[in-house]
């Protein structure tokens, strides 16, 4: 008996086991994987939404171009109904026309540096000598009354460095996993309370320095990345709101270079930075938009209800938006081209989304879930809330798949369970009774819906392309994407050909 006959069978026999209540079409499953692997698409797609579509902020050009391409390529792979379809008002896009900083004394340095979101430009050349600023001095306004007129301000003291004694790149160990499978409890979810009253008292200091600025005639104000070794971490710095008061010209730059431009400052040795913003709000169309697509059901009682996967589309600035979220957006669009390339005939028709306005507070998956589904607000509930059977997200970089929260629903464990044990051996093996958040399926759990999120390896998320200029294509493994994508095909198409819906928490209740 050959060794890869001999595997299947030891396989087949322990997914019998184990599931003995849930279909495991290892068949099917064969085919997906073959041509998951060996006809992939993936990172071609993703060279389309970073290479030639990034970035793709919330409003922009660049993400209506993407959007477009994906709904064209959605309809050349064979989706039916592919299409964008308004969420609601969202506000300005913003984009970055043209952009140089430089240190031109007491040496030349070229700045590591990129604009923030929702901020103006500085109407030409701006030369001048910076002045630090200590925000959290509470004399600062009567400081530096009278002072600002035409200044450059450096806003913070200096950024200790990290130690880095831990590898920026990690996988999840045997150990990790573990502890994720053995969780006895969802564990406290994590305090929104805390992080909202922290935001706010940051707000408010930085609208009161803001509206400062402005008053004293300030030109540019330059902030400290939060990253080492030149990596920016760069958001937004004004809003995208058309009622939001006026922000000012606002630059992130390496840490590296912000400390070495305080020191000389705290020496008393004059420096002159030379900065030159060109950015422009897009005012056409306050409108903003998901992509959404089907393979229509084929079976007569079920072809109404609906299986979704997703992932936000939309992206911060600096970077292409590769791994948050490119590679979910490239993942997902990869799991439905696998399953109409093996002809696939879903029971329950599957519908794709890519999100937009994720970075902004999950604005487009809500506005979909609110439009389809239901009120979280009101928890009044629309026809299509009985006809959803789950929502599938990709959102927490390229890291391959090593399991599944299941956000406190642990009556669908069993489901989960048997979904991941043909994909042992790619190391998808962890089902978690734990929460996760911050991402579009909290769109769904709101309004009671089953909606879930995938473990996956960290890589260098967190530690190097979250948001930052360095969020490009380069940081995604392709193997890891394929993986993705098979194991996201695999449990789509099973969820659509299962007899029942997958099983429900019950509704929330409205706070």
């Amino acid at each position: 008996m050959k060794f890869r006959t001999l595997v299947y069978l030891l396989m087949l026999c322990f997914c019998m086991g184990l599931t003995a209540q849930e279909s495991v079409d290892l068949q099917t499953i064969t085919r997906i994987k073959q041509e998951g692997f060996k006809n992939s698409e993936v990172m071609e797609t993703l060279s389309y939404l970073t290479d030639v579509y990034g970035p793709r902020l919330t409003g922009s050009s660049n993400l209506r171009n993407a959007q477009n391409w994906a709904v064209e390529k959605l309809t050349e792979w064979g989706l039916a109904n592919a299409k964008t379809e308004s969420w609601g008002v969202f506000g300005y896009g913003w984009e970055v026309e043209r952009f140089s900083a430089e240190m031109t004394a007491p040496q030349y340095m070229n700045l590591i540096a990129y604009p923030q979101a929702w901020t103006p430009g500085t109407n030409g050349v701006i030369t001048g000598n910076p002045v630090l600023i200590d925000p959290d001095d509470e004399s600062v306004e009567e400081d530096y009354k009278g002072k600002l007129a035409g200044a450059i301000v450096l806003l913070g003291t200096p950024q200790e460095m990290d130690d880095h004694s831990e590898a920026d790149e990690e996988r999840y160990s045997d150990e990790k996993l573990a502890e994720l499978a053995m969780a006895e409890t969802p564990g406290a979810r994590p305090s929104n309370l805390e992080r909202i009253q922290r935001w706010r008292k940051l707000r408010a200091k930085t609208e009161k320095l803001n509206k400062m600025f402005l008053d004293e005639g300030a030109k540019v104000v330059v902030r400290s990345s939060q990253l080492d070794h030149g990596t920016l971490r760069v958001m937004s710095g004004g809003s995208y709101k058309t009622a939001a008061s006026r922000s000012m010209p606002s630059i992130i730059i390496a840490k590296e270079q912000y400390n070495r431009i305080a020191r000389l400052l705290e020496k008393e040795i004059p420096v002159e930075l030379s900065i030159n913003i060109q950015t422009r709000f897009l005012e056409e169309d306050s409108l903003e938009y998901n992509v959404v697509a089907e393979i229509p059901g084929t079976d007569r009682k079920l072809k109404d209800e609906i299986v979704m996967l997703g992932g936000h589309i939309d992206s911060w600035h600096s970077g292409t938006g590769a791994t948050d979220n490119g590679a979910g957006s490239a993942a997902m669009m990869e799991a439905v081209r696998i399953l109409k390339a093996i002809d696939a005939k879903p029971r329950r028709t599957i519908r794709i989304a890519l999100w937009t306005g994720e970075e902004q507070g999950l604005l487009g998956s809500r506005g979909y879930v609110k439009k389809h589904f239901g009120n979280k607000e009101t928890m009044e509930l629309l026809p299509d809330h009985e006809k959803l059977s789950a929502y599938y997200n990709i959102d927490n970089g390229g890291g391959k798949i090593r399991g599944v929260y299941l956000q406190e629903n642990d009556a669908a464990r069993p489901f989960f369970e048997a979904m991941l044990a043909p994909f042992h051996d790619l190391g998808a093996t962890t089902v978690t009774i734990q929460n996760t958040s911050g991402t579009d399926h909290l769109a769904f759990n709101e309004v009671g819906l089953p909606g879930f999120q995938f473990i996956q390896d960290p890589m260098s998320y967190r530690s190097r392309t979250w948001h930052t200029n360095m969020d490009v294509w380069d940081h995604v493994s392709e193997s890891d994407m394929m993986q993705i994508s098979v194991i996201v095909a695999s449990i789509v198409l099973h969820t659509a050909n299962r007899d029942e819906k997958i099983p429900r928490k019950p509704l929330p209740t409205i706070k």
